[in-house]
């Protein structure tokens, strides 16, 4: 089982955000059968069998093991990933497209560098998944508390300067064998409930 895992297929996508197909594949992060979720979701074993086989053509659930109940097979099943995102590529005439959104400020233009960072890395992971190769990746996360409009603004020019600096030090046209990779850098406040559950912890 995969950690996480990028829908890109729409049809997929569709499958994964019908509630009781959500709720299914939550409860299988653990392998279950037709019989053991339906008491858990409260549906019938046919009902539930019925969800689980367009989760399992989608490639959202596989088979773990089939057992022998009497004269009847169970098929025990777990979700190919423990959670999943969704892909803009599912909307491609829709997807954000940071070039239409030149405001760099704006939350909007975040949105879109998010997706697009979405979309290209889980284009890698199916990529890597196929060669059966890592994806190199980085990523760093943190959290800053600011007294003041006036303070961000200052980081967000120092943070700049850092960057544009690092970036000059170590970006190589002449190398024909090197890799280009895309850096990505996000600032923003972090939504009250969360910050009230993270305070909690």
């Amino acid at each position: 089982m995969l950690d996480v895992a990028v829908i890109d297929d729409p049809a997929a996508a569709e499958v994964a955000l019908d509630p009781v197909r959500a709720r299914l594949l939550a409860e299988l992060t653990e392998p279950g059968s037709a019989t053991t979720l339906a008491a858990k979701v409260g549906l019938t074993r046919q009902k539930v069998n019925y969800h689980l086989r367009a989760l399992e053509q989608h490639g959202l659930v596989e088979l773990v093991e089939e057992r022998r109940r009497g004269n009847m097979t169970e098929r025990v099943l777990r979700a190919t990933a423990a959670s999943y995102v969704i892909s803009p590529t599912t909307l491609p005439a829709l997807a954000p497209d940071p070039g239409r959104e030149p405001d760099r400020l704006s939350a909007r233009w975040l949105l879109a560098v998010a997706a697009r960072v979405v979309r290209e890395v889980g284009a890698l992971l199916s990529g890597a998944a196929t060669e059966g190769k890592p994806v190199a990746t980085f990523a760093v996360d943190g959290e800053v508390r600011f007294a003041s409009p006036a303070a961000r603004a200052a980081f967000a020019a120092e943070l700049t300067e850092a960057v544009t600096t690092l970036v000059a030090r170590y970006h190589d046209d002449s190398t024909p064998t090197g890799r280009t990779h895309r850096v990505v850098l996000a600032v923003h406040p972090i939504p009250p409930a969360q910050e009230a559950t993270d305070a909690r912890r």
